[in-house]
């Protein structure tokens, strides 16, 4: 079964960590082996919905700075797919949601995680972009509009993190979860799980210290956008369930 995922993408350390989190990932890509993927990436901003259509080797986008030479030098070479973006900007426009076709490489919220979910690179790879900006409600409309993909084998990821507050992550990355971390994560989860799309488009309000976990909501809507992507009725659930880490970090990831 091809559901819709949300996937936390972890820092730029993922390329080259064995972990319990990067274990998660190369299990999910055994058991799950799509056609093609269609990824939101936090990383991939813009105004409006954009998509990297291309069927060349994909570049890479090293957006993060100060890592050593090595963290520069990855190569992830999938190919993309400009017939799954044309079947992504139809459906898109089909629900009147604007949308343009603009190449870009993939992020480090896409290749960390792809490395060990399919190091093969030979799973088509087609990246959409978010917009911070869009009310929760049209977040979830996007991912409405990409319903049933999975019945022609094309997997919707949604890659991101639950909390992202640069101010409040603790270098140490075993250091002790903060409570309001922890209540937010535990929020989301029971949300999720009960599929409250009302309570979960309203977060911003009802959810326990929101402005504190999601400053700018960047790497939480692509959690809106798979959730929107999912079968309505079918249950959700939860994939991966690490500790937090550096603090404030969940590695909380969802199947929909």
């Amino acid at each position: 079964m091809l559901s819709p995922v949300f996937l936390a993408h972890g820092s730029p350390f993922t390329i080259f960590e064995q972990s319990e989190f990067t274990a998660f990932l190369n299990q999910f890509g055994k058991e799950n082996r799509p056609k093609a993927i269609v990824i939101f990436s936090a990383h991939f901003e813009s105004e409006i919905t954009t998509i990297a259509a291309t069927d060349d080797v994909h570049e890479m986008e090293y957006d993060y700075y100060g890592f050593p030479p090595e963290f520069y030098q990855v190569q992830y070479p999938a190919r993309g797919s400009n017939i799954v973006a044309s079947i992504v900007e139809e459906r898109l426009l089909e629900r009147n949601i604007p949308v343009q076709r603009k190449y870009r490489g993939l992020d480090h919220g896409v290749f960390p995680i792809m490395r060990h979910a399919y190091p093969e690179a030979d799973i088509p790879i087609v990246p959409v972009s978010v917009n911070a900006f869009l009310p929760a409600r049209e977040q979830f409309a996007i991912g409405e509009a990409l319903q049933g993909l999975e019945t022609s084998g094309i997997l919707v990821i949604g890659s991101g993190f639950l909390t992202h507050n640069f101010n409040e992550i603790d270098r140490n990355p075993d250091a002790a979860p903060r409570q309001w971390a922890v209540e937010f994560t535990d929020w989301i989860r029971e949300k999720v799980l009960a599929r409250d799309i009302e309570s979960l488009v309203n977060y911003e309000t009802l959810a326990p210290h929101a402005k504190r976990a999601v400053p700018r909501a960047e790497h939480f809507v692509p959690l809106l956008i798979a959730l929107g992507s999912g079968t309505p009725g079918r249950e959700s659930r939860v994939l991966h369930s690490g500790p937090i880490k550096h603090g404030s970090m969940s590695n909380l990831s969802f199947q929909f």
